[in-house]
């Protein structure tokens, strides 16, 4: 709370209102996550007011100030002074809770406090690494160790997403990876054989799936079946007490996926590690993603970070209590780099008919480079 005041104060020297309504956020700063707002005010301190479970949130929390409210009517009759402008999470808010918030805090105005969040949210304490090196480490026994004895022919990507969800629960797995940005949902990640791992999506991500139908474009599917040859694809999230690890692993089945695929991946890994060796504290996440960018051959580059049209922009991004988190090693994030700011790296690059070769691992920033807790196996792992 205090890093984030101090970053208030710093970036907006006139705020007197911050108002947080997302349970992730609200987790973040109280250690309890109900459905209700975190009222911030300049001279007066901070207030969890909680709807629902005000028990649960007094039972749990260590949050000085936790008060049960049935609507904001509640709060506003407590609150002595209502500012022109307040602050709140642009990035989440609906207009609808906007204006039922507005009704009962007849503010004139807001500003958006998303990029002091996110930026107090990146630098990790030792409390949150220490969950986060938990996840690397069972993430790195489930897909490098554990995938493999899970693979049989004629098996679909959703008898895999099943199979592979029960051992990541018997691993400490929470059940559920969660995303920062608008209206995405994922149950475990992309899992996918073969050119499935190219085939287009709304994800933001350079990897592909099928998904179950188009109603429901995540998971797997139930009909493309793993046969001798195939490339398997497994691109998932792992997360123990809310903090996640990002991890792709890759698989040939049966047999060697063609020399084209395999000189991909082996550059894709060399791009990684270039990449771990520059999250250095001090480093500019625009300047890193730039200089690999600007390294790679342009015809390595066609299908490099997603197949055809779909090519993202970006090397990696942060994570923690959700898989994208900020910074992003792209162009535009001209921040330094701290220590103990977590990122996932991730190049890879689609091959037609074979599917998304490459690699992804998570990185804790030092003084001297990326740490990585997922596992340091190249992939490609022949079973």
């Amino acid at each position: 709370m205090s890093r984030f005041l101090g970053l208030m104060d710093l970036q907006n020297p006139e705020w007197k209102m911050a108002v947080i309504f997302s349970k992730i956020n609200i987790y973040y700063f109280t250690g309890t996550m109900p459905e209700g707002m975190l009222l911030i005010t300049r001279n007066e301190g901070a207030t969890l007011w909680v709807r629902r479970s005000y028990e649960r949130s007094a039972d749990e929390s260590f949050f000085p100030d936790i008060r049960p409210m049935d609507s904001f009517r509640d709060a506003a009759t407590v609150v002595k002074t209502i500012p022109d402008t307040i602050y709140i999470e642009t990035e989440f808010v609906p207009l609808a809770m906007y204006h039922r918030f507005q009704k009962h805090f007849p503010f004139a105005g807001f500003k958006s406090l998303d990029h002091q969040i996110a930026k107090t949210r990146a630098i990790k304490s030792p409390y949150e690494l220490g969950f986060m090196e938990q996840a690397g480490k069972a993430h790195r026994l489930v897909l490098e160790e554990k995938v493999p004895a899970l693979l049989k022919e004629g098996m679909s990507e959703v008898d895999l997403a099943g199979d592979l969800y029960k051992v990541m629960l018997e691993e400490g797995h929470q059940g559920i990876a969660r995303f920062g940005m608008f209206d995405t949902e994922i149950v475990i990640g992309h899992i996918a054989f073969g050119e499935s791992s190219i085939y287009p999506t709304s994800f933001n991500g350079p990897g592909g799936n099928y998904g179950m139908c188009p109603a429901v474009p995540v998971l797997g599917n139930r009909e493309r079946k793993l046969k001798k040859g195939d490339l398997v694809f497994v691109d998932i999230g792992m997360g123990i007490n809310g903090y996640h690890t990002d991890k792709t692993e890759t698989y040939m089945f049966g047999r060697s996926i063609p020399d084209e695929a395999i000189d991909a991946h082996y550059q894709c890994v060399d791009v990684q590690n270039k990449v771990a060796d520059m999250l250095c504290a001090g480093n500019v996440p625009s300047v890193i993603y730039e200089t690999i960018m600007n390294s790679l051959d342009p015809g390595f580059l066609k299908n490099f970070m997603g197949f055809g049209k779909r090519q993202v922009k970006f090397l990696g991004h942060g994570i923690g209590l959700t898989i994208d988190e900020f910074p992003v090693l792209a162009k535009g994030f001209d921040e330094p780099l701290q220590e103990n700011m977590v990122l996932a790296v991730e190049p890879k690059k689609g091959i037609e008919d074979t599917g998304m070769v490459g690699i992804e691992n998570t990185f804790i920033v030092t003084s001297g480079g990326g740490r990585c807790i997922t596992g340091d196996h190249p992939g490609l792992i022949l079973v």
